[in-house]
């Protein structure tokens, strides 16, 4: 599948078939939550935070490119991402884009 964030394809043309998006939240376990926590105290990155955040954006991802395969989709074009606090530790990862065939 492929997913472009432009507005088209360069050389292609597409036939609109609609909206597709995917989403999940996720959060750290409470033990690594503390060491963030503690972390935060000196500075510095936070890597559990960061591999959290990669894997939620692959699983909206995964999830976004399964609606847009149901729909019979070539590619997703004009892509993007929003994020959101949930709580504490707990973030929502949501992408959308527009699914499209090549005629």
């Amino acid at each position: 599948m492929l997913i472009v964030t432009t507005e088209y394809i360069s050389g292609k043309n597409i036939q609109t078939l609609g909206l597709v998006n995917g989403g999940t939240i996720q959060t750290v376990n409470a033990i690594r939550d503390i060491g963030s926590g503690l972390k935060n105290l000196v500075g510095g990155e936070l890597k559990k935070y960061n591999q959290m955040m990669s894997d939620a954006r692959s699983l909206a991802i995964d999830r976004m490119v399964a609606e847009a395969q149901a729909m019979g989709a070539d590619a997703i074009i004009s892509v993007r991402f929003a994020t959101s606090s949930i709580m504490q530790s707990a973030a929502e990862v949501m992408v959308y884009g527009t699914a499209v065939r090549f005629i």
